[in-house]
């Protein structure tokens, strides 16, 4: 099976969406009980935490935690924005940097200034779409990204999704007096992989398609620790209490250059294990063998790999012991607590 596919369907009665590239399930999204991300409240200043520079907040799915908070007492009225999942135990992560995202726009209160994506090369696109920027947004006084996949996009789907964003923006964030409330719901997987999926793909929406499109069997993988390097080479990913952990492991191969060439293997990989099982938070790599000169290489081909990937992750470094770090956003439930 080769190209790209988007599978929409449900999973133990939860909206899925799936994304395939050439056989092999590259991002999944399940919805999940906790509140999803995107979703803005109208809540209310709770109680200022000392030392972490946050507060928390009342919303009306419970208390969320607001980081870097100035200028903000105990009962003031604001509008945050979920960015994350919610840990077991812990408040939801919110935002006071409320966004409006579609397929084509990004409206952004508060940050002014006409945008488009900077892989949009071209530059008779660049100003077509520019001119639709202004000819929608011009006169707002709010920011507006145009996203990459604007590119080759009709216009006027452009225009009318910019408008929407607009509409949206302006009703909510002239929302703010009252009690706690949701505004504005965050999208569900169908529309998100609609969303942030935009590269060229066949849609498959027929109920079942999960099964007879080899999605079934891709979770039934995901949810085993290891994963396949190639040339007898493998990776274990163990999600534990505190952190990710993840070994490499060169098999049968004993050539002097088994953990390099295992090494770079993993880190083309990394991104894609943890998306679809949904891993984040501390990510530490117990990796195989390899001479320090091939570091830099190393971390440059884990650094590609992220570029492309969808969740913020931050490349932390080498440990004195030579294990590497990484710090991930939290911003899935994990794999295996969706299909317990």
């Amino acid at each position: 099976m080769n190209g790209r596919q988007i599978i929409l369907d449900h999973i133990n009665g939860r909206e899925a969406a799936a994304l395939m590239v050439d056989g092999q399930l590259d991002d999944l999204l399940i919805e999940s009980d906790a509140p999803r991300a995107g979703t803005i409240y109208r809540a209310i200043a709770d109680r200022p935490v000392k030392g972490q520079g946050g507060m928390f907040v009342k919303t009306p799915d419970g208390s969320a935690f607001l980081r870097q908070v100035k200028g903000l007492a105990p009962g003031d009225r604001i509008l945050v924005q979920v960015t994350g999942m919610a840990e077991p135990g812990k408040a939801i992560p919110v935002t006071q940097k409320v966004l409006f995202k579609s397929r084509y726009a990004i409206v952004t209160p508060g940050a002014p200034g006409l945008n488009v994506s900077r892989s949009i090369r071209d530059d008779d696109a660049r100003d077509a779409l520019l001119a639709i920027a202004h000819a929608e947004a011009g006169e707002a006084d709010v920011g507006l990204i145009l996203r990459s996949a604007c590119e080759g996009a009709p216009e006027d789907e452009i225009a009318e999704d910019v408008r929407a964003m607009l509409d949206l923006c302006e009703a909510v964030m002239a929302d703010v007096e009252g009690d706690v409330e949701m505004l504005s719901e965050g999208d569900g997987p169908h529309v998100a992989a609609w969303r942030d999926w935009s590269e060229p793909a066949d849609v498959v929406t027929e109920a079942g398609s999960f099964e007879t499109h080899g999605v079934l069997d891709a979770l039934e993988a995901a949810q085993d620790d290891e994963v396949a390097l190639g040339s007898g080479a493998y990776m274990y990913v163990e999600p534990t209490r505190a952190l990710v952990a993840v070994d490499v492991n060169t098999g049968r191969d004993t050539s002097p250059a088994a953990g390099t060439k295992a090494n770079f293997a993993m880190a083309k990989l990394l991104p894609r294990a943890l998306r679809v099982r949904g891993l984040g938070g501390q990510i530490v790599l117990d990796l195989a063998p390899m001479a320090k000169k091939d570091r830099r290489g190393f971390e440059a081909t884990l650094r590609a790999a992220l570029k492309r990937d969808v969740i913020d992750t931050t490349l932390v470094g080498f440990t004195p012991l030579g294990h590497y770090e990484l710090q991930r956003k939290n911003a899935r439930t994990p794999l295996t607590e969706l299909l317990k």
